[in-house]
């Protein structure tokens, strides 16, 4: 379905059946030999949305061996890349002393439950109120607990989230630790700028943020029309292409610098290589320069 202004979903349609099937990812991952990340929930909340192409998913049924797509080791490493990104990210930024943590877009992220957070940290979720509330009761029932101090801010993106989350217990004046993973493409790029501004009026000095560097290669008609490819391989009646807005955009590395933060882009050839993976050269061919960027904003002067 495409999308419409002011459209609305829970984890069973549209942008929100995504963050299932990421999670199915997280979930096959997860099971596999010596693996590189364990999302001990993951699976459990993909059974409980009940989207049966999302369970055979977690369960490797669409695996197909030399798919640049679907092969299951590419899949696992493809998620685990991209998971410990994010999970490095927050605990580097827990280490540092920053106690104050957001998610955007937080869909069937289970961080807040699963890593290793200081003692004290306060964390944000924020995401359509169906979601979370989905999510919450889910994990309750599974006996699940958070390990940080857990706020959930059931607000659309599209409307006044930053009051939503100061209005939830946010301090403005602290350090932040924000990530926005795998939400940019789903967002038209004037909402992408005006979501980054919010961030940089909401983040203290010494605040961080981590997201994934698009390349425009990312933006073409010939990526979209393989990852509608694959979105459709793998059973789903959701095609990923009439969820993204592709066409220009700035970059957000060329966005965050004029304001104030230092931007690092790590390549997903790099990301791959540090944890001692082969890129595949089909997805760089599709991907372009893509990877994975982090910001730190500095103080004023």
């Amino acid at each position: 379905m495409t999308r419409t202004e002011g459209d609305s979903w829970d984890l069973a349609t549209s942008v929100g059946a995504t963050a299932t099937g990421v999670a199915a990812s997280r979930a096959l991952a997860s099971k596999q030999t010596d693996p590189l990340i364990t999302d001990p929930y993951a699976d459990a909340l993909v059974r409980a949305v009940g989207l049966e192409h999302s369970i055979r998913l977690a369960d490797g049924e669409v695996c197909v061996e030399g798919d640049v797509m679907l092969d299951r080791q590419r899949m696992c490493e493809q998620i685990a890349v991209r998971t410990r990104f994010f999970d490095d990210f927050f605990l580097a930024a827990g280490a540092a002393g920053i106690g104050q943590a957001v998610i955007l877009a937080a869909g069937l992220d289970t961080r807040a439950y699963r890593l290793a957070w200081p003692a004290g940290t306060v964390v944000f979720e924020v995401d359509q109120p169906a979601v979370l509330e989905f999510k919450t009761r889910t994990l309750a029932d599974l006996g699940a607990t958070p390990a940080a101090e857990l706020h959930t801010v059931p607000v659309d993106l599209r409307d006044d989230w930053p009051k939503a989350l100061r209005d939830n217990g946010f301090d403005p004046a602290v350090p932040t630790a924000w990530i926005a993973e795998g939400l940019l493409i789903y967002l038209p790029p004037e909402a992408q700028d005006r979501l980054l501004d919010n961030i940089t009026v909401l983040s203290a000095p010494g605040s961080r943020l981590a997201t994934e560097h698009m390349d425009a290669a990312m933006l073409t008609e010939k990526w979209t029309e393989r990852v509608s490819q694959w979105s459709k391989k793998v059973g789903s009646d959701v095609d990923l292409k009439d969820l993204f807005y592709s066409g220009e955009r700035t970059a957000v590395r060329d966005h965050l610098t004029p304001q104030g933060w230092n931007v690092t882009v790590q390549s997903s050839r790099a990301a791959y290589e540090s944890h001692g993976f082969d890129f595949p050269e089909e997805l760089a061919d599709l991907a372009g320069d893509s990877g994975y960027l982090s910001a730190t904003l500095k103080a004023s002067n």
